[in-house]
């Protein structure tokens, strides 16, 4: 999809220093948990845009994206994104990208910091398929802890973990040859990484999104 106005329909605290935007979902949209959209605007004058991964485990009627900042230097975008309310319109474009899920029957989620978005939204979308999924998210200060307990309460496995050394065990627990999908910046990736491979399993196959 082109870029195109879009609403706003709400923003939403979802941790320390993030939250959720929800929009409507323009007129033809469709895009799958995994999946980013570029969103833009005009900021002190010049022209901004940042890309943002879809969080919400369907783009029916609206959609949500996780957006974490850094409230001591979150730049004059994160500024216009934390400003927004209910009502305000967005450029949204895409969706882009091919690391989401397809629907497969077992599913294995590794998330680091904000890669919990598209985590919860594939955890989401695989439960309501009757799928079996597991999360391993990491991050000192967890977001959307509420969702992340109703796919546990749903029969999914969840870990959330404060420590990177931690990773490895709880990668033991549960790897089993699924489909594995990693979000995260390049620092957990290489955690990552090695806690699958130490579980005698490869990323050759796995769905990796690099934040950078």
């Amino acid at each position: 999809m082109d870029a195109t106005e879009t609403r706003v329909v709400a923003v939403r605290d979802v941790g320390a220093d993030a939250v959720a935007l929800d929009l409507e979902s323009p007129e033809g949209f469709e895009a799958s948990p995994g999946q980013f959209v570029k969103l833009s605007a005009t900021v002190e004058g010049e022209a901004e845009s940042r890309f943002y991964t879809i969080s919400s485990p369907d783009t029916d009627g609206e959609f949500e994206l996780t957006v974490s900042y850094d409230p001591e230097d979150g730049g004059p975008f994160s500024e216009y994104l934390l400003a927004l309310e209910a009502g305000d319109e967005v450029t949204v474009a895409g969706p882009f990208g091919s690391d989401f899920y397809e629907g497969e029957e077992r599913v294995l989620v590794l998330a680091g910091g904000p890669g919990v978005g598209p985590a919860v939204g594939i955890a989401e979308a695989a439960l309501a398929d009757g799928h079996e999924v597991a999360v391993v998210y990491l991050d000192e200060a967890p977001m959307h802890e509420d969702r992340l307990a109703a796919v546990s309460e749903a029969g999914g496995d969840v870990f959330v973990l404060a420590d990177a050394d931690a990773v490895a065990e709880a990668v033991a627990d549960v790897y089993d040859d699924q489909q594995l999908f990693v979000y995260g910046f390049a620092d957990f990736l290489d955690v990552a990484t090695d806690a699958v491979e130490a579980a005698g399993g490869t990323t050759e196959t796995a769905k990796i999104e690099n934040f950078g």
